[in-house]
């Protein structure tokens, strides 16, 4: 959803005086402000507060995107997509990770996968509908439809979904530092936060890239709904997996496929290529946002997976509001997409370093499920 809605932004500021650069930063900050909160929202969680935190986070989401069909100025964009929407996410996305760990046990990995498949179906949609609501009914309307669709799909999630588990006064405050001890869950927080300084890249910058190929402005738009398109083959497929090997054991080749498609990238010249770039990118991306929180619950007790996970989130925020950043300074610097590539792929293979040594730490051995 996040992903369509920088989509949206460019349209945005064809009505202002500002450069279109300028997005680039509304972006990150979106991006930042997803993971940023977890720390806040998973003690919270754990300490049983849940749906008030949800209710507020679903009317900011839903104001905010109202005030963005009234925007006019940069700063003005900046608040209420950047800064408004980006914030509410970040209070909707871990709370309901974790309500959902409570539910599944067994098919843990399952439901997450279906969890995530929702901004897959949201990513896809958006971008589309906006393009086309706005030569009809202008860009107010377009924004104020989006608006009342997520009032809609936001109502049915809160009434809904509640927690299962009492709520347990685990010690300490929102840091739970000794769950740093274990070690196995420091190298997964580190592996996921070198993973997300170079795994939005593509995602970025597909768009950008397949006009400066020479390919059509309305061929290159679809590139980001068919990349979130094939995402959620790999988030669904890969809960599915994660039940049988373990959720590390499915990240780690799905990771290496994305960083290899990663370097890739920036030598696909024509459309067949480039539309298998997005496929596959796009499907093994996926498998990791809807990993990303699963090996958390194996990695100490339930009644404190909220901290543990909102830790999780908050460090790797680092690296989402980092990471597209960087590439982009590559580009502007080197003049060529190859070297975004080489960097942005050579995170992505460190962070299946990591992930291999999460799983030998744990065992003793790269042999087993986990």
């Amino acid at each position: 959803f996040l992903r369509s809605f920088k989509r949206t932004i460019k349209k945005l500021f064809s009505q202002t005086s500002r450069l279109p650069q300028c997005s680039a930063w509304i972006g990150s900050v979106q991006y930042a402000l997803v993971y940023l909160p977890g720390l806040l929202t998973g003690r919270l969680f754990d300490l049983g507060y849940y749906r008030a935190p949800q209710v507020s986070a679903a009317v900011l989401l839903v104001i905010g995107t109202f005030l963005t069909a009234e925007c006019r100025e940069y700063w003005q964009f900046l608040l209420c997509q950047g800064i408004a929407i980006g914030l509410a996410a970040g209070f909707l996305f871990g709370p309901t990770i974790a309500v959902v760990s409570h539910w599944f046990r067994a098919r843990r990995g399952l439901a997450l996968g279906v969890l995530a498949s929702g901004s897959s179906i949201g990513g896809t949609v958006t971008p589309i509908t906006v393009r086309n609501l706005i030569p009809m009914v202008g860009f107010k309307w377009a924004m104020r439809t989006i608006g009342f669709i997520l009032l809609f799909v936001l109502s049915i999630a809160i009434l809904t979904l509640r927690r299962r588990l009492p709520p347990k006064k685990a010690s300490g405050g929102m840091l739970n530092l000794q769950a740093f001890l274990h070690l196995p869950y420091t190298i997964y927080v580190l592996a996921s936060l070198v993973s997300l300084l170079g795994l939005y890249t593509v995602l970025t910058y597909l768009e950008v890239y397949g006009t400066g190929i020479g390919l059509p402005k309305d061929f290159a738009f679809y590139m980001i709904p068919i990349a979130n398109a094939a995402s959620m083959f790999g988030r669904i497929g890969s809960g599915i997996v994660s039940d049988r090997i373990g959720p590390i054991n499915t990240l780690i080749p799905s990771t290496l496929v994305a960083g290899v498609c990663t370097y890739a990238w920036p030598f696909a010249r024509d459309k067949g290529s480039l539309i298998a770039v997005a496929c596959i990118y796009g499907t093994a991306c996926g498998v990791f946002v809807g990993m990303l929180a699963a090996p958390v619950a194996k990695m100490g007790s339930m009644d404190d997976v909220g901290r543990r996970t909102g830790m999780l989130m908050t460090v790797i925020s680092v690296g989402a509001v980092a990471g597209p950043p960087i590439s982009g300074a590559i580009r502007d610097t080197t003049g060529t997409f190859v070297n975004v590539g080489y960097y942005a792929g050579s995170m992505i293979i460190l962070c299946v370093l990591l992930l291999i040594c999460v799983k030998f730490v744990a065992l003793g051995t790269l042999r087993g499920k986990f």
